[in-house]
């Protein structure tokens, strides 16, 4: 069974139609980007597949469980599918530390030592553990993107979405992020980006070994998805000079299987 099973999806705002019938299934290990120009509907389908837009037809799933706004235990859904936002929205008044805890205190009730060890846990998997008790405004917009991910992966997710997670930076603080997304992608994550980018290897994620797969978009319908070494259209020929096959043999994480609501 796939991880993560769309069905026909549809979405609308008004009269404007978003996604048109998006049908995509992503296997545990996978990684997965989907390219498309701005307004294709890829952030939209991020969304819908977190339960941060409501769909208007078909279904999505996720460890088979069918994602609504209005399921129960949502908030323990969320725990196991992490968003990282093209910004950062870290909060400038809290540190490091407590934008990577506040979560997990709230919602798993965990004693603050060991959310502090947590933290520390996620931000040396992210190369930041000496930035622990740092505020946002004293880091890059490179290290901030990184909190944000370790921010994620302190709720010990299954599947990871990225939303344009290198569009907002300069071109020298891209590969930190990059490097980033790829010994997660070596530790067997599944993950879902999207980008409009593919010009060069310094803008365009993912690229050396992290993509197993790329799905084109265009105006709200997906019109391609493949594996990198055999592209079907010309946005994934471009595509295909910066991303080759992931190892077959990833490093295990391990994480608490779903066992429902």
């Amino acid at each position: 069974m796939a991880l993560v099973d769309i069905k026909n999806v549809t979405k609308s705002y008004g009269s404007i139609e978003v996604l048109k019938g998006v049908s995509l299934s992503i296997d545990e290990g996978e990684i997965v980007t989907i390219i498309g120009k701005s307004g294709s509907g890829k952030s939209t389908l991020l969304r819908c597949i977190n339960a941060l837009e409501r769909i208007d037809g078909g279904e999505i799933t996720v460890e088979g469980q069918s994602v609504r706004t209005d399921m129960p235990n949502l908030r323990g859904f969320r725990q196991r599918v992490g968003i990282v936002f093209q910004a950062f929205n870290l909060f400038p008044h809290l540190t490091v530390e407590r934008n990577i805890t506040l979560a997990p205190v709230l919602n798993k009730r965990i004693a603050k030592a060991e959310g502090r060890a947590l933290a520390l846990d996620v931000l040396a998997r992210v190369g930041l553990a000496d930035k622990i008790d740092a505020y946002p405004a004293q880091l890059s917009g490179g290290q901030q993107q990184r909190v944000a991910i370790a921010r994620c992966l302190a709720m010990g997710p299954h599947l990871m979405l990225f939303d344009e997670v290198t569009s907002a930076l300069d071109p020298e603080l891209v590969g930190e992020v990059l490097k980033v997304m790829e010994d997660m992608a070596r530790q067997g994550m599944t993950m879902v980006l999207v980008t409009t980018r593919w010009a060069s290897p310094a803008t365009s994620p993912p690229r050396s070994s992290s993509c197993t797969r790329a799905a084109s978009g265009r105006r709200g319908r997906r019109r391609n998805s493949s594996p990198i070494p055999a592209p079907r259209t010309a946005e994934l020929h471009r595509l295909r000079a910066l991303s080759h096959h992931r190892s077959p043999s990833p490093i295990p994480l391990h994480r608490p299987p779903f066992t429902g609501p």
